[in-house]
């Protein structure tokens, strides 16, 4: 939704034409393509979950199923005639900084005949997304096991689960949306291996709002602004960990668990860390579904994964005829060869201890390369499509004048870098991410790279406009063009 989220924006906004899409994928939808888990959703309501300009009034639920949310991106692919622009099957293997001509040359490979191709181009869009790499675990044993096994994200449709024992990996957000489905089947018994208890909460919503959003003026977007205002109102209550509605929101929470759920799970089930420090989970049916006489929470950790099934740190031996592992993606490091004018982002990364970047859009070293939904723009409580609309325009004026001629490159400064990044660091250093173990930050427990530490409003504001004092800029008009700014 980046790429073609940022693809929409130079059309609409420029009527600008000379860009592609490189997609390895066979057809657009990003995850919301490759991820069909079986109960797959947004965790975020619709009506913030979208674009902008292409509201809907008509979203049948309030956080949309996947099969929905593709619908919706085929349409805005449609209506802004983005599929000429894509070469789909195509994965970006490499892209390098030419500094004489300061152009990105970009290599590509075709998925199907192997073949390579170099493109040239001025600006350079990172849209990956952070969910792109399924983060298959390695567990001692688990290239051993004889049955089928596949990743969540990689779901198996050709995979009768009927009748089978299947084992599951996880415990988060994806696992939360499947494991209901599956284990509506009786004949199915699942195990779900959990390792770290999660708060969760239930939004609903009405038809009766669906047709005021339809036919009342104004309503649907006041709407959106509202769920805006108050999720970053609670961003600003959840900041600390011992708050008046932090300690509020704990019972609150504990006692929807415990109403939910079975009594003998409720002593894992309650997290020991503020609400917050990991992605609050909407119930979608999960903890209801506990009741079953075919689920089994199992807390013992995995020891290794045997031949036939999995054996916990209590010796315990467990059979299965399918593993399925929700184990979520790897956010931590970035999986394409860039190089700027010194070292690759890995490299670059790495230096930092951790994914790092100005605004979370540039880094220096990479002239005239943007990352959409890059580090630190991750909120932990707000839709990630508004976060990448501001991006999109901030985008849009570091670009115009590579774009018209007047500049050949920009780049943020080191210093400039540096300061944004220890003001980042000092208010994470105290913010409830701290608690607890997440993606969040990088090896589960190092630096905190994936969020911001502010509310929404505070992200947009620092992006209204570029600080052109913070960036390097080079070409031969660039005097001219400082003068005339």
């Amino acid at each position: 939704m980046g790429g073609l989220g940022f693809a929409m924006t130079l059309k609409r906004q420029w009527g600008f034409e000379d860009f592609v899409i490189f997609e390895r994928g066979p057809d657009v939808g990003g995850t919301w393509r490759s991820n069909t888990t079986q109960g797959c959703a947004s965790d975020i309501p619709m009506h913030w979950y979208s674009y902008t300009d292409e509201l809907r009034p008509n979203w049948k639920k309030s956080h949309g199923l996947q099969p929905v949310i593709l619908d919706y991106i085929h349409d805005i692919t449609e209506k802004y005639a983005l599929r000429p622009h894509c070469r789909f099957e195509t994965a970006v293997t490499s892209a390098e900084w030419d500094v004489a001509a300061s152009v990105w040359r970009v290599t590509t490979q075709d998925i199907n005949t192997g073949a390579t191709r170099e493109t040239t181009a001025k600006i350079l869009i990172s849209a990956i997304g952070p969910l792109c790499e399924p983060n298959i675990s390695i567990i001692k044993g688990a290239e051993d096991y004889k049955g089928t096994v596949f990743h969540s994200a990689r779901w198996r449709h050709d995979v009768e689960l009927h009748g089978k024992r299947v084992g599951v990996i996880g415990n988060g957000c994806s696992a939360v949306q499947f494991v209901p489905i599956i284990s509506g089947d009786l004949t199915t018994h699942v195990v779900e291996f959990c390792r770290t208890p999660m708060w969760f909460t239930h939004v609903p919503i009405s038809s009766t709002m669906q047709w005021i959003f339809a036919h009342v003026p104004f309503v649907m977007r006041t709407y959106r602004n509202i769920i805006m205002a108050m999720a970053d109102i609670q961003f600003i209550m959840f900041r600390g960990t011992d708050s008046i509605f932090s300690r509020y929101m704990r019972r609150q929470l504990t006692q929807l668990l415990k109403d939910r759920t079975p009594a003998k799970y409720h002593d894992k089930l309650i997290p020991s860390y503020a609400p917050g420090c990991k992605r609050i989970i909407r119930d979608n049916g999960y903890l209801k579904s506990l009741h079953r006489s075919n689920i089994e929470l199992n807390w013992d950790g995995i020891d290794s994964v045997t031949p036939e099934g999995i054996r916990t740190k209590t010796g315990e031996e467990h059979q299965f005829d399918v593993l399925i592992y929700a184990t979520g993606f790897v956010t931590d490091t970035y999986p394409i060869h860039v190089k700027g004018t010194q070292q690759t982002l890995v490299e670059y990364y790495d230096s930092q201890g951790g994914p790092t970047a100005y605004l979370g859009a540039t880094a220096p070293g990479f002239p005239n390369f943007v990352t959409i939904q890059g580090p630190n723009t991750t909120t932990g409580h707000a839709s990630v499509i508004f976060t990448e609309e501001t991006q999109f325009n901030y985008t849009l004026q570091l670009i115009a004048p590579v774009l018209s001629g007047a500049l050949a490159s920009f780049e943020p400064t080191l210093p400039a870098t540096e300061t944004y990044n220890a003001w980042l660091q000092r208010r994470l250093t105290d913010s409830v991410w701290m608690t607890c173990t997440s993606w969040y930050r990088r090896g589960q427990e190092g630096k905190i790279f994936s969020t911001f530490p502010g509310p929404l409003a505070l992200y947009w504001w620092f992006l209204r406009a570029p600080q052109w004092a913070d960036y390097v800029v080079k070409g031969d008009g660039s005097r001219a063009w400082g003068r005339r700014r």
